[in-house]
């Protein structure tokens, strides 16, 4: 029986070599540093998940004015994303270079079965989006896009509130508002506004830039479901600061008993990121991370919420990614994170684009 005891020893072994494989921080690189919500993850706590192995930026002063700041060496620079694999074998990348790079970012992971999360969007247009999908799907590797609201506790109670419960009955109406006084107006680095303005680099202005929070929210909430239509507005209100974009849009996304309004702006007069949900009988608004306004009918009082903050590893998009890659996380289709989620977004956002260009109402097929 001594093959028996050799299996056993070999079992234990594996057993416990893919434990502490397990137990082992992520090995993450970031690319690019011209998104400044990259200070998300290098002003991040060692929490113990994720180790930063590399950062691809060619713009050595950026990458030294933020290695000041957050304390990094600057051996973990590289000027390509190519010598940065090849050199630190990360297991998973987050971009957060221009929106219109995520599919090179992709293009180079994905055969490398490096995983992939994206800053939101997931990309610049439909068309970028479907070949990332592709590659994605093709060398078997996650694909995921990030939001901050992702990671409210307030927007995971109103979900709660309405599909688990059934607290406000059928839903028939989500209005989403997101935005700030304008990226110039809150004072953005120049490396970002460069960017962010630009329709090549970022597809639209406030129209993708916001509109996408609320494309992502209101699929979530119809549970992955296609809108049947898409119609938005969009304007110039400041064409003097932002001549070559939209600062302002409103976008409506129809189902067959359900109405989305999107609301994105670079125009608000304070930063907010809230969201309205209306049901057959009552309501919830998730007013910022935690706090809300619950009015289960007519009949009865509106009540104050607080909502709990969300638990590791679902609290935050880095734990988030470590927990995916692990296998310890299993990402449904119609998650917030996911990609097919957020390719509806991104056909709503096509959409939009188109819409608001032809001042038409666009059908979607089905």
């Amino acid at each position: 029986m001594k093959w028996l005891a050799t299996l056993l020893i070999l079992i234990t072994f594996l057993e416990t070599s893919a434990q502490s494989s397990s137990d082992k921080p992520l090995r993450v690189g970031v690319v690019g540093l011209v998104h400044t919500h990259v200070h998300w993850i290098l002003g991040r706590e060692d929490r113990g998940d994720i180790e930063l192995v590399g950062i691809v930026e060619p713009n050595r002063e950026l990458a030294q004015r933020y290695a000041t700041r957050h304390g990094y060496s600057m051996d973990l620079v590289y000027d390509d994303l190519e010598t940065m694999l090849k050199e630190t074998r990360p297991e998973a990348v987050t971009a957060f270079n221009t929106i219109y790079d995520h599919l090179s970012v992709v293009e180079t992971c994905a055969p490398r079965g490096v995983h992939v999360m994206v800053e939101k969007p997931l990309a610049v247009s439909l068309e970028h989006a479907e070949k990332m999908a592709r590659l994605a799907q093709e060398h078997n590797i996650h694909l995921l896009t990030n939001y901050e609201t992702t990671w409210y506790g307030s927007n995971h109670e109103a979900y709660r509130l309405v599909h688990e419960e059934n607290a406000i009955g059928d839903l028939r109406k989500v209005v989403v508002h997101d935005g700030h006084p304008g990226p110039k107006e809150i004072g953005v680095n120049e490396e970002f506004l460069v960017w962010l303005t630009d329709p090549k680099w970022n597809g639209a202005g406030a129209l993708t830039d916001f509109g996408c929070y609320g494309a992502n929210l209101i699929t979530w909430l119809m549970q992955g479901e296609r809108p049947t239509s898409v119609t938005a507005v969009t304007q110039q209100i400041k064409p003097d600061i932002y001549p070559e974009v939209d600062d302002e849009a409103t976008i409506i996304v129809t189902y067959p008993q359900t109405q989305g309004v999107i609301q994105a702006s670079w125009n608000w007069p304070v930063s907010r990121k809230d969201m309205e949900v209306y049901g057959k009988t009552g309501y919830v608004h998730a007013l910022n991370a935690t706090n809300m306004r619950f009015r289960p009918s007519e009949k009865e009082s509106e009540q104050t919420l607080e909502a709990e903050a969300l638990k590791t590893p679902y609290d935050d998009p880095f734990a988030y990614l470590a927990g995916v890659v692990r296998g310890d996380i299993q990402v449904k289709p119609t998650d917030l994170s996911a990609l097919e989620n957020n390719l509806v977004v991104m056909e709503i956002l096509d959409a939009a684009i188109r819409s608001a260009k032809s001042e038409k109402t666009i059908e979607l097929k089905h």
